[in-house]
């Protein structure tokens, strides 16, 4: 082997060993402070998805019958918080909370009104910065169609919200001899637009952490350095994290309905319900048409679902973070950034899981539930976190490079002249 070829390979072995850390300083990544603002803002998503669910699980939803897009202050005076719980009283919920008292109500109030308060804040977190950053030219080269996007989407859930309360406020549910509560439909939308923006506010700040790593090339050099063998065993542990973390959002869905049907103060026994592993007799209600309603709407049904959607997704995780760390290809194939994202999203499935299968055991407990929903975002944040550390296996970036990916074959040439093997030059003695 000539001398090019063994300093190819060394800094081949290099850039492996290294991957692609995130550059946090603003001295490697003029844009860090755009990335570390965008990854704040996710933050506070996550605190507001964490009071929406204490306030859902508090009953506190249905505690303020309007809605002002600008906010207000809070009643101030016993004549204020009179008037207000004088309104809520008009609604049909309160026919079935005839016995709840002032103080009480001041109490579902103020988690309601600190949800929506949350909201507002999230709101100006990021519209303010955007708006400085953008002034100051610091967001990165065609980010700003992302930053329009989030902030409408940001905009639309609290839209999405009102529209959910307003399902539990209207006179035809009067008659309701269930307790009373929002649409399940509507609580997943916007239970899942939370979701979704938090999803692609983490995505967009690993992005632009990783930002001088796309422009100078290094993710394409990255690639280079992997053989053929273990570019496409990247390629299907991408395909696996993909996977993994889209069934982690549609159990986040179904978990939505969990809650909006209240399913699990049910069959709360693992891993049977009614002493059945399938209780067919309970999950199709004949009253209920169409009859595929019975899948958001039956509370035997529902909560199947969500117990083996969340079972399938921890198993499917462990099975990921396996492959992984055991499976002799991946030692060749994975970065050290993969590697550490795999085996902490294989443990926090082990979490949830567990967490999930307690919450159930001891009749939701709001302490455990509210865990429960934090822990969702946790292994959802870990399997996006892990997609996009194996972005150097993405089919579009496998095009490009599909011509000078280093291949273990090697060509020994009699003449001492430089040969192209698979489009890399390489150079050897006689």
């Amino acid at each position: 082997m000539s001398v090019l070829s063994a300093a190819a390979s060394k800094m081949s072995s290099s850039l492996v060993q290294k991957g692609l850390p995130a550059l946090t300083s603003s001295a490697t990544n003029v844009h860090a402070p755009v990335a570390k603002w965008i990854l704040a803002t996710g933050g506070l998503v996550v605190g507001m998805v964490h009071v929406g669910g204490v306030t859902r699980l508090t009953k506190s939803g249905l505690s303020m019958t309007d809605w002002k897009p600008l906010g207000s202050l809070p009643p101030l005076s016993q004549t204020e918080w009179q008037t207000e719980f004088d309104r809520y009283q008009q609604y049909p919920e309160f026919q079935q909370r005839k016995s709840m008292t002032l103080s009480e109500f001041q109490t579902i109030f103020y988690w309601e009104w600190g949800h929506r308060m949350m909201g507002r804040v999230v709101g100006l977190a990021f519209a303010v910065p955007w708006a400085y950053l953008s002034f100051k030219k610091m967001i990165p080269p065609g980010y700003q169609g992302r930053m329009a996007l989030l902030l409408g989407m940001g905009g639309t859930q609290g839209l999405v919200g009102w529209w959910m309360v307003k399902s539990g406020l209207g006179d035809d549910r009067r008659a309701d001899r269930k307790e009373i509560r929002v649409s399940p439909y509507r609580l997943a939308a916007h239970l899942g637009m939370a979701f979704s923006t938090y999803s692609m506010l983490l995505w967009t700040g690993l992005d632009i952490l990783q930002h001088p790593h796309e422009v100078s090339g290094r993710v394409k050099e990255l690639a280079k350095s992997f053989t053929k063998a273990s570019l496409q065993h990247a390629r299907k542990m991408r395909v696996g994290a993909i996977g993994v973390t889209g069934l982690t959002a549609v159990t986040v869905v179904s978990g939505a309905f969990v809650a909006g049907n209240d399913a699990g103060n049910a069959y709360n026994t693992f891993p049977l319900m009614d002493e059945q592993l399938i209780p067919y007799n309970d999950m199709v209600d004949p009253d209920i048409s169409p009859a595929y309603r019975n899948l958001f709407e039956t509370t035997a049904m529902v909560q199947w679902n969500h117990r083996w959607l969340g079972t399938s997704t921890a198993l499917s995780a462990i099975g990921l973070a396996g492959v992984g760390m055991l499976h002799p290809a991946s030692r060749n194939a994975m970065t050290p950034q993969v590697r550490k994202g795999l085996m902490v999203l294989g443990g926090v499935a082990v979490g949830q899981v567990s967490l999930g299968i307690a919450t159930l055991l001891s009749y939701v407990p709001i302490a455990l539930a509210a865990a429960h929903q934090l822990g969702s975002l946790v292994v959802l944040s870990s399997g996006i976190y892990v997609v996009h550390s194996l972005r150097y296996a993405r089919p579009g970036l496998l095009k490009l490079t599909a011509q000078t990916v280093r291949t273990t074959a090697a060509a020994t040439p009699s003449n001492g002249k430089t040969v192209v093997t698979q489009g890399i030059k390489k150079s050897a003695q006689v």
